[in-house]
């Protein structure tokens, strides 16, 4: 890969998903995208280029390219901490303030595989209180292959490695050498590809009570995450909250969000009177 290929791929991939890659990332983005070339009997990385430009396959490309450049390993009931905050203060708090609406709503942006929405779903049937309640639980990535997977609901190994094992047994059968959800938990779960930075998509989704995006913005750069963090909080209903991974944080990048200290873990949360909150830029 030259040194103008290497550009060119970079900014491609960067203005197409956010995702950015250093000069010290350069063999990370050579060696994955080979194999790519390889599949399509391309010669050189400037073919390639002009694939994902304009060739009629290019939206599908573009999309095996994401996957095999981002690592999507995930498992349910991950940061647990971060779970135990969000069923015990969380969902009470909106619980109380959708009360008369009776009305639940939560985005799980980058749900890979989607161990983390039906960890949400698993957490509220176990619960107990929402069965009168209009549900709706939604999981997104840019990664059809990942989604295709998580429509499936068929999950292995790893996937359970902080599962208890009273909860694997009470919404999962055994199916060949895995496990399938519980329909009771899909039927609480929708999934859809969305490319974050694509406000064509964007626009299609409703106003949110919990945006989950853990682990995801971490592959952007400074620009890219301002742009999705603005998006989050156009998403948000009022007095919403943004729950990040435990690597992430919105230090400049925002200063639209409130940082609310719960017991066990700190998680960002729209103001109720948001309109004079501003983003920084």
């Amino acid at each position: 890969m030259s040194n103008e290929e290497f550009r060119l791929l970079r900014d491609f991939i960067h203005g197409y998903c956010g995702i950015y890659f250093e000069e010290t990332s350069r063999f990370l983005l050579e060696n994955r995208l080979a194999r790519r070339l390889k599949q399509h009997g391309l010669g050189r990385f400037t073919e390639y280029y002009h694939f994902l430009k304009y060739d009629k396959q290019r939206e599908e490309e573009l999309a095996a390219a994401v996957d095999i450049l981002t690592t999507n390993e995930t498992y349910f009931f991950r940061e647990e901490y971060q779970l135990k905050a969000l069923t015990e203060e969380i969902l009470p708090e909106i619980r109380e303030r959708n009360r008369a609406k009776r009305t639940l709503s939560i985005w799980s942006a980058g749900c890979s595989t989607g161990e983390e929405p039906y960890t949400i779903a698993m957490l509220l049937l176990e619960q107990g209180i929402w069965s009168d309640w209009k549900v709706d639980i939604f999981g997104s990535d840019i990664s059809q292959r990942v989604l295709a997977s998580a429509r499936k609901g068929v999950y292995r190994g790893n996937a359970f490695r902080a599962t208890p094992e009273a909860l694997k047994g009470r919404y999962f059968t055994p199916e060949g050498d895995g496990f399938r959800i519980a329909d009771r938990v899909r039927n609480w779960v929708s999934f859809a590809s969305i490319n974050l930075f694509d406000s064509g998509k964007t626009a299609l989704v409703g106003t949110m009570d919990i945006i989950l995006c853990r682990n995801v913005i971490i592959y952007f750069d400074q620009t890219k995450k301002k742009s999705v963090i603005g998006m989050f909080l156009g998403k948000l209903a009022d007095g919403g909250f943004l729950l990040l991974g435990h690597s992430e944080s919105l230090i400049n990048l925002s200063t639209a969000f409130t940082l609310r200290h719960f017991r066990h873990d700190m998680v960002y949360q729209k103001p109720v009177h948001a309109g004079a909150a501003r983003s920084e830029t």
